[in-house]
């Protein structure tokens, strides 16, 4: 680090802690990382608390000369959210502040909330925020507004410039506006009167100039976030309305925004989609054209090639295989308030079509699993070019924009282009009302012929899009560096001009984000372009998009799937090449804690992944690779004497139990603590949720008659050892209360041989004994298939992570099932609901996302409770397996937020993993115990014994 950043480190350090400013090579290079397929390495990463940091910080940046960049989510595409000077990153825990008004009319946000919460908020009111992008489950609204990121449905008119009420913002000069206070905005004009009326002086001259000005109309009649948004100086008069408008898509070049008000938009309920195929391209661009004018919401073009590359996935309809390689589709979407409405519109959208040929005939769907069967074939495909790329390339969405009249034309030429360059695999997709089209390929950077056959091809599109049709080279993913060479290209010279005047207007001393949308570098698009080394197949087809990032629980801890895959691909690279033993080692000692001592392997990232990666695998994996012959011969210990493992966990918990009802709570956590730094952090952590010893099993086959069915019920290890925590309202132990639960609804229960000695293996396959823990997986599937009279009954574990290893892992065909489900298909029409609770905390574990459970366990908790509330990170608990215990930070890290984001009149907690619930308990401050506890308490045999 050089002097310079040196003395900011410094001089931040007086207000921001240690932790949140990082500067180690590890966690700059994957912090630094976002979507796009360049790299630059910040020297500095700081994580920004709150305005008045952010504030210091600017002040700090200019005092110190010191170029910055804001981060928000890291989605973007372009290459504008990465630095290599000063790197100011949301902490995840903050920025997280909203309010809605009154008619849900506005709704104001901090730049840290993602989008698809915002619209969480607003589900309510069936209202939403304008902006739909497609990475709306990662994004975060800073990212939203400054990238003014559209979508399929929002189009240009519900963008987040047309839909835009108010913005708080952060000139580079320290000064804070909030455009929705009057007195923010008496106190600023009085400030920064010379800012204002500079730009009236520009708006002015803009309107006055018919050439400029018509340019800046032609170009927003077409979606278009290439360069600065220079139509707000010809919609506005006011200058404060001319500034905050600017300030969207500026892609943090001119300021920061702390928050912005939208303008909400009604969300319909009701819901309908056709996939409706055309001869050519041609002939669907004519009915574009025509369903502009009826009552869609979307329609998304895809060609041939993108209907192939989806055709063979699961649930694709079986026609796609045999479509001539001209056709091409559009998506057709519709919403209305209510039913009779929506057939109505539906009706006159066919009445539009009725004399454009057509492939099939056009059929509209209105069940909910089939609307989304139809746009998964939309969705699936940027990931289905990633998953079949060649590894080391890279996937690169282009965004482009034509008038629709040109569209087919356009499309015609970039299939030429396409052709040209050999991009064979290119498809292309996009918002056919918008002329707005995104192509997909995958590329090469390893070499200068692969480069110079990029560069070729966007050469050719740039005069394609600008030179022929007149369009954008970016409709919604922003300039960035990507686009920054072509800017004047596609603006010309005067209004070129103008976007400069404006950055050295607000940035004089271009220190926010420079580079990003204006650059003089005709070459920047070529230059720091990312490499992806080969690194493990578990892992190579990541894209790095970051969409598995907000699901992480150990995100605002250490590292993300994304970051712990670039760290990964980093020290692969150093092993194979040699080059640099000293940075090699750094970076295997910080990977130890930041990449897998703090992975909870719940492989929620799997879910949100385009391309399906599972990152705690690669965690598994790594840890097993380190284990020597020590490891192996514990893991074989403990598998083979496993009773007498669970027998000694029994009695610590004994011992725990005693010293807390002689030491207190108090006094108990600070014994605990000490003697946990004394052993090297070797012994577990103490906490007042711990559980207590569980008692002894009953007989492996009862004697109450099953009217009902059999089951055979398998106690986890889990739940055999620990029993309810000192605190918890229900005492009694979870076999005893799903054994009568069981009962009550008529079921005789089998609970296999000797199971003190059965375990599903999962502890050992987390420590990456993999082996040890397939021999004890093997030995319980053995036991399972004898009591179930080989899959004649079904199998019921109590515990969800159990289960789910259980029915991946398992050969022989088990009916394998979780207490919510169970419960649900078996044993409710049994039972008759006599009490309810007034309100209760769920939280659906890891294993219940997995396994579709969570929408049944919803249902399961509101037959128990008149309220449910689920915290709004819908993420892992953090506990994961026996992490809470050796690494309490991560499980803390994970909850910090748990406690507030529920009411105060909470009665209870609910979920299905015993080890999550003593986090849970712990970091809520309310007892969590197992949905069964509920349901055992809330329902009684329909027909008493």
């Amino acid at each position: 680090m050089s002097a310079d950043y040196t003395a900011l480190k410094r001089e931040l350090g007086y207000f921001i802690g240690d932790d949140r400013l990082i500067d180690d090579p590890l966690r700059t290079l994957a912090y630094g990382t976002d979507a796009s397929f360049y790299r630059l390495i910040p020297k500095l990463v700081v994580k920004v608390n709150d305005e008045a940091e952010m504030v210091r910080i600017l002040a700090a940046a200019h005092r110190f000369n010191t170029p910055v960049t804001f981060r928000a989510a890291g989605t973007s595409l372009s290459g504008q959210a990465i630095s290599d000077s000063v790197l100011l990153l949301l902490s995840g825990d903050y920025w997280r502040g909203y309010s809605i008004s009154d008619d849900a009319a506005i709704i104001r946000l901090q730049p840290g909330v993602i989008g698809a919460w915002a619209n969480s908020y607003l589900a309510p009111y069936q209202r939403k925020i304008g902006p739909d992008p497609a990475s709306i489950n990662a994004a975060k609204i800073g990212g939203i507004a400054a990238n003014n990121a559209s979508g399929m449905c929002c189009g240009s008119a519900q963008n987040s410039y047309h839909t835009l009420a108010s913005l708080r913002l952060i000139l580079a000069d320290g000064t804070v506006l909030d455009t929705a206070d009057p007195q923010s905005v008496t106190a600023f004009r009085d400030s920064h009167d010379e800012l204002l009326k500079s730009l009236s002086v520009l708006a002015a001259e803009t309107r006055n100039n018919p050439t400029l000005a018509e340019r800046i109309r032609h170009k927003y009649r077409l979606k278009n976030t290439t360069g600065y948004s220079l139509n707000a100086l010809i919609d506005f008069a006011d200058p404060i309305d001319i500034l905050q408008h600017l300030m969207i898509g500026s892609e943090g070049t001119l300021g920061f925004i702390s928050e912005i008000g939208y303008r909400t938009v009604v969300d319909h309920p009701c819901k309908s989609t056709a996939l409706i195929l055309f001869p050519t391209v041609e002939i669907a661009c004519q009915a574009v054209a025509l369903l502009k004018q009826a009552p869609v919401t979307a329609v998304e073009l895809m060609d041939r090639a993108a209907l192939r590359s989806v055709q063979d996935k699961p649930d694709m309809p079986a026609y796609l295989h045999a479509l001539d390689d001209e056709v091409a589709a559009l998506l057709v979407d519709v919403r209305a308030a209510d039913p009779e409405t929506l057939k109505l519109q539906v009706a006159e959208i066919l009445a539009v079509l009725k004399n454009i040929q057509l492939v099939r005939e056009a059929e509209f769907t209105f069940d909910s699993v089939a609307y989304q069967a139809l746009w998964n074939i939309r969705k699936g495909l940027f990931p289905a070019v990633g998953a079949v790329r060649t590894t080391g390339t890279t996937v690169i969405i282009e965004d482009i924009a034509f008038p629709v009249p040109q569209l087919a034309a356009a499309v015609r030429g970039l299939h030429q282009l396409f052709e040209k360059y050999h991009y064979h695999e290119a498809l292309i997709f996009g918002h056919a009302l918008e002329g707005n089209l995104h192509f997909v390929f995958t590329q090469d950077f390893g070499t200068t012929a692969e480069v110079q056959r990029y560069q070729g091809l966007m050469d050719e599109v740039c005069t394609l899009v600008v030179g022929e049709y007149g369009g954008s080279l970016k409709a919604e993913h922003g300039t960035g560096r990507n686009m920054a060479p072509f800017v004047e290209m596609e603006w010309g010279s005067d209004a070129y001009r103008l976007m400069w005047q404006l950055k050295r207007l607000f940035d004089p001393a271009n220190l926010l984000n420079p580079g990003v949308i204006l650059n003089e570098d005709a070459e920047i698009h070529l230059k720091n372009l990312k490499p992806l080394p080969p690194a493990d197949p578990l892992i190579d087809k990541c894209i790095e998009c970051g969409f598995c990032e907000p699901i992480c629980p150990s995100r605002n801890l250490t590292l993300t799937p994304r970051q712990r895959i670039v760290s990964w691909r980093e020290i692969s690279r150093l092993k194979k090449s040699g080059e640099d033993a000293q940075r090699l080692a750094r970076f295997e000692h910080d990977f130890a804690y930041q990449g897998l001592d703090t992975c909870a392997l719940d492989g929620l990232c799997a879910i949100e992944c385009p391309v399906g990666i599972d990152t705690g695998k690669l965690t598994r994996q790594i840890r097993q690779s380190q284990h020597g012959s020590a490891a192996a011969r514990i893991g074989d210990w403990v598998d083979r004497h496993f009773s007498t493992v669970a027998a000694t966990t029994r009695a610590g918990l004994r011992l725990a139990a005693l010293s807390q009802d002689l030491l207190g709570d108090r006094l108990m956590g600070k014994t605990s603590g000490l003697m946990r730094r004394l052993s090297g952090e070797r012994i577990p952590q103490w906490n007042p949720a711990m559980p207590r010893a569980a008692g002894k099993l009953p007989a492996s086959v009862t004697d109450v008659p099953g009217r009902n069915g059999t089951v055979v019920y398998f106690p986890s290890c889990v739940s055999r050892t620990m029993g309810p925590a000192k605190s918890d309202p229900f005492q009694a132990d979870l076999h005893q209360v799903m054994q009568s639960l069981l009962y009550k609804a008529g079921y005789r229960v089998i609970i296999p041989e000797r199971p003190e000695g059965l375990c599903c293996g999962m502890a050992l396959e987390s420590k990456g004994l993999l082996a040890q823990a397939d021999q004890s997986l093997l030995r319980l599937e053995q036991a399972l298939w004898a009591a179930s009279e080989q899959g004649r009954y079904p199998v019921l574990c109590d515990t969800s992570p159990c289960t789910f290893r259980m029915l991946e892992q398992i050969r022989q065909p088990l009916q394998i099932h979780e207490p919510v489900g169970f419960i649900n298909r078996y044993l409710l029409e049994h039972l008759r609901r006599t009490s309810q609770m007034a309100s209760v905390a769920l939280h659906i574990t890891c294993t219940s996302r997995k396994m579709g459970l969570a929408d049944e366990m919803r249902r399961l908790a509101q037959q128990c409770a008149q309220q449910v509330f689920l915290s709004e990170d819908k993420g892992c608990c953090g506990f994961a397996g026996d992490k809470g215990f050796t690494r309490p930070e991560l499980n803390a890290s994970a909850l910090k937020r748990l406690k507030a984001s529920l009411p105060a009149d909470c009665e209870m907690g609910i979920s299905n993993s015993r080890t999550c619930e003593i986090g849970l308990s712990l970091h809520a401050g309310l007892s969590y115990q197992s949905i069964v506890y509920l349901v055992d308490r809330c329902f009684e045999a329909e027909y008493p014994a």
